[in-house]
């Protein structure tokens, strides 16, 4: 089961300072627990400011973990600056295609957000590496997919991940659904991650 955390200083207690170093320490727990990517999506931050995050994280990233990967959220200036993974590309941002012609290095991994089998399909054909797909359970004040829809939407071409108000409880509903695994903010902010990771990939 393929595991994506994705990051939220925001809902840390505490002031910015506090809530900074929460999700420094959590980011690093994410990293040894073997979590195989982090997207780092704090978009109020200046560029400056998350140029400095994403350079701490990208440290941090590799002190822990030889295996998971760090994705900068829509800022492909930002990932390429950092040294990161790849990007996360939200609806609307450039294409994977126009991240890979940016690149330099190793090529990126990619990961696009979708909301419908089509959006799967678009993301496969411009080279994605996953496909982000939301929101499967809840979502305040606005449709959510499910299960039915997110079954439609996994491909045997590009790995599919359940994203929106996916628990440990709920989790297997969406690998039965035939996604490759799931993806979360809560899931991994609100609990100790190397619980979730076991109870996850547990046969």
């Amino acid at each position: 089961m393929i595991l994506y955390y994705i990051t939220g200083r925001r809902q840390f207690s505490g002031d910015d300072r506090v809530q900074r170093s929460a999700l420094l320490a959590k980011i690093a727990e994410a990293a040894r627990a073997g979590v195989d990517y982090i997207q780092l999506r704090e978009k109020d931050l200046s560029s400056r400011e998350l140029e400095k995050l994403a350079q701490e994280a990208m440290h941090i990233v590799r002190q822990n973990s030889a295996c998971t990967k760090l994705l900068i959220n829509s800022r492909t200036d930002m990932a390429i600056a950092c040294g990161a993974d790849g990007v996360h590309l939200p609806s609307g941002d450039l294409s994977p295609a126009g991240v890979k012609r940016l690149w330099r290095g190793a090529p990126p991994f990619i990961s696009v957000a979708c909301h419908s089998e089509r959006d799967v399909e678009l993301a496969r054909i411009d080279g994605a590496d996953l496909a982000i797909f939301a929101p499967v359970f809840e979502k305040h004040e606005a449709k959510v997919a499910g299960r039915d829809e997110l079954h439609k939407a996994c491909a045997p071409d590009i790995n599919v991940l359940a994203l929106g108000g996916v628990t440990v409880g709920n989790a297997r509903e969406c690998i039965a659904a035939g996604a490759a695994g799931v993806a979360g903010i809560r899931l991994f902010q609100e609990n100790d991650v190397s619980d979730v990771v076991r109870r996850l990939r547990q046969d």
